[in-house]
């Protein structure tokens, strides 16, 4: 593979697997088998296609005779122990002794001895998180159970919109696996409903798009932030003022996107256009207005707000063109783009939505009462699994160390009751309205910022703290303390 291993003692190579095709049906049952018989070093490191490890063809292995793949199997890989061939060689020792390919290395060391301390890690699951390229990820069963937990806590319907009838199951756990997996972000929101004001934006989006941005920083990811040309100068204004008030680490890049010239999406995409060199492997839009099946942008009442809104809309449908780049959407009320994954159940269920309904798909569509909840929630699932020393092991490929120190910036990063009311006191100052009722104050979407709100920022915040302290020990690598303003069961007075 092109997948480094951790440098020691003048040992440096890169990783060697070994591959088996599995059928897709059986992989659960392969992923549980091999936790349950070898603990997370049984586990594979890497489930699909084999250019994600650089493996350009898997009919010309570098040891062995090559193994087909036949339909409807996945490939799977899991360590081979001729990495340390590798690895020999590469310190230019004078002498040295190893088996070759082909042949076992017998001991009289009997296998119940051998895995004493390989440990069963109950319950692991594994989850599709792209088809193009074919790319499975896992985490342990503890750590999914607590992000399903934090995705029906944000289907609450504060407005009785209706939103029970777009939920789909696990759209937030495969969100966030792919999200884990990207190393670099493109975030858009902004929703101009206010059209009769100025800024026409509302206070649902930037919160929520600004508490992930703040966490992909703290993993080392790199972020962006797409916005309509009008609403550049209140962005920036918006980022700069998030950074003095500790929402965000640092500035993130704010660019936007007006879609002149045929090919500018991929151009925007992809360096030169090339499809093989994507800038971005992720895109997040969240509360951001989506295009309808006849071209318009609508606010919930229906009423055409296309003349403020830039097609941003064309980066979501181009990356659905380009392998390698995944998609999510963040809606509260199905006209949010992104939200044509559940079109057809927005056009049924809720009001106007048989004109507002957004016709641009995600790859993930997340439902959540008011999206910036769902931005929460994915920065509260990504801080679950990467405290999931079963998931970490997977995004390293099993190179390096287990069980290295948190650093101490996730749980920073993470929303708090006091880094969102801080942040909504920066829209308030910019005159930003409420959604639903159109008032300049602590409120989205019509609802008070202390107490329904607060409150919701502070039960995820807990499901995720409380989440990670459940992990069992061969699940989890160290907790860093809680940072100042992160509250325990009650708000602060």
């Amino acid at each position: 593979t092109t997948m480094p291993c951790a440098a020691i003692a003048g040992f440096c190579c890169h990783l060697v697997v070994t591959m088996r095709p599995v059928p897709q049906d059986k992989l659960s049952r392969l992923v549980q088998a091999c936790a349950s018989g070898g603990g997370e070093r049984g586990l594979p490191v890497h489930i699909g296609a084999p250019e994600l490890l650089g493996i350009r063809d898997l009919a010309k292995p570098d040891f062995g005779a090559p193994l087909a793949c036949p339909p409807g199997a996945v490939p799977v890989f899991w360590p081979s122990w001729l990495t340390c061939l590798d690895a020999v060689s590469s310190c230019k020792t004078s002498l040295a002794f190893t088996s070759t390919p082909g042949c076992s290395v017998l001991t009289d060391l009997k296998d119940t001895e051998a895995t004493a301390s390989h440990h069963p890690t109950p319950g692991t699951e594994v989850q599709l998180i792209s088809e193009a390229p074919l790319h499975y990820s896992i985490a342990s069963a503890s750590a999914t159970q607590k992000i399903r937990k934090l995705e029906a806590v944000i289907a609450t319907d504060p407005g009785s919109r209706g939103i029970r009838h777009l939920l789909q199951a696990d759209e937030l756990l495969r969100a966030s696996l792919a999200l884990s997996h990207a190393r670099s972000v493109l975030l858009t929101t902004g929703f101009p409903t206010h059209f009769r004001h100025e800024p026409p934006e509302e206070t649902d989006g930037p919160p929520g798009t600004l508490a992930l941005a703040s966490f992909l920083q703290a993993l080392g990811k790199a972020a962006s932030l797409v916005v309509d040309r009008r609403a550049l100068g209140l962005f920036q204004k918006l980022v700069e003022e998030a950074v003095e008030q500790g929402v965000l680490k640092t500035r993130i890049p704010i660019l936007t996107y007006t879609g002149v010239s045929p090919g500018a999406a991929r151009e925007f995409l992809c360096e030169a256009g090339d499809p093989k060199l994507p800038r971005f492997d992720h895109l997040v839009a969240i509360e951001r207005t989506g295009r309808a099946a006849d071209g318009n942008h609508y606010n919930a009442r229906k009423v055409n707000i296309k003349q403020l809104a830039d097609p941003i809309d064309d980066l979501f449908l181009e990356a659905q063109r380009i392998p390698g780049i995944s998609s999510t959407g963040v809606g509260d009320g199905g006209n949010e783009l992104g939200m044509g994954k559940v079109k057809e159940a927005v056009r049924k269920h809720i009001w106007n939505g048989d004109v507002i309904a957004c016709d641009v798909a995600a790859d993930f569509a997340v439902i959540a009462g008011v999206s910036n909840w769902g931005g929460y929630a994915l920065a509260c699932a990504l801080h679950i699994l990467n405290s999931c020393e079963v998931h970490r092991r997977y995004l390293r490929k099993a190179a390096g160390r287990s069980g290295a120190a948190i650093d101490q910036g996730w749980s920073q990063a993470l929303p708090s009751v006091i880094k969102e009311e801080n942040m909504l006191a920066i829209l308030v100052r910019h005159e930003v309205r409420s959604g639903v009722t159109g008032n300049v104050g602590m409120e989205v979407d019509g609802l008070p910022f202390h107490g329904t709100h607060a409150q919701m920022v502070q039960k995820l915040v807990d499901i995720t703290l409380d989440a990670h302290r459940e992990l069992g020990p061969e699940e989890r690598v160290p907790e860093p303390p809680r940072p100042p303003g992160m509250l325990t069961n009650k708000l602060r007075p």
